[in-house]
């Protein structure tokens, strides 16, 4: 179980997690044809350093990945899912994109993602959006005192499967505080009343991954961080930071 924060430390992460979506809402905002996810990077990490934030990503090496994370944001493009590499991919017209981004303020992390399209994005893109966004509204509202891990998954799932589109496997969200990643981990799948309960002070990411199609495995590129549909079908990442209270769900990583 991870550590429950206080009433003070919930606060600073609210801090922390307005920053991250600034950033968010900077590189949405700076996202068209011909930019390149180099440029969003630059984007996000001026507003991280004006706000004296310290970038969760950049560097970051977990014991799999073969090399430390090279961006302050992960830039998922079309049929990558997550763990994108901004790189110096030009956007193109239609493009789906997926950004996620993390920060620490204070010595406390915020981490949210959104997904949208570049130019005149697909009729089914802008749904398997929608969806993903609905999933993860559904996930939020489940996250409340005395419900447990299970109800997350399932909201989320019920929610994904009902769309006809399918979850990205071994993947989900995760607690966080102190650290980006903490315990407990924060499933996309599951069932009512299955594992950890959940408590007041609990400060946890939410994070649906849908892919269109359905279910499908999963390949990292070369570059060993980049995650990709294995069938190249179109993926979408939505995630919220949130902290569970006695007045419910709250979401940390708004504006």
């Amino acid at each position: 179980m991870g550590k429950i924060k206080t009433a003070s430390e919930i606060a600073v992460m609210r801090q922390a997690g307005r920053v991250v979506a600034q950033a968010l809402a900077a590189v949405r905002n700076h996202a068209a044809v011909g930019v390149s996810l180099r440029e969003l990077d630059t984007v996000a990490a001026t507003v991280f350093a004006d706000a004296g934030a310290v970038p969760a990503f950049l560097n970051y090496q977990p014991r799999w990945a073969p090399l430390p994370f090279p961006g302050v944001i992960c830039a998922s493009v079309n049929d990558a899912v997550v763990h994108g590499i901004p790189n110096g991919y030009k956007l193109a017209d239609g493009d789906l994109v997926s950004i996620d981004a993390g920060a620490f303020l204070d010595g406390w992390c915020g981490d949210s993602a959104i997904s949208f399209t570049v130019g005149e994005g697909s009729a089914a893109d802008l749904a398997l959006i929608a969806a993903t966004d609905a999933a993860l509204a559904r996930g939020i509202d489940a996250a409340r005192i005395g419900n447990t891990m299970g109800h997350i998954g399932y909201a989320i799932e019920k929610q994904a499967r009902s769309a006809g589109y399918g979850l990205l496997a071994d993947h989900g969200g995760h607690g966080i505080g102190r650290a980006m990643h903490e315990e407990p981990p924060v499933p996309n799948e599951g069932r009512p009343g299955r594992g950890m309960k959940l408590v007041e002070g609990l400060v946890i990411a939410i994070e649906p991954m849908l892919i269109a199609g359905g279910n499908d495995d999963y390949q990292h590129d070369a570059d060993g961080w980049t995650l990709r549909s294995l069938k190249g079908r179109r993926a979408a990442h939505s995630e919220h930071t949130i902290a569970i209270t006695a007045d419910g769900p709250v979401i940390l990583t708004l504006p």
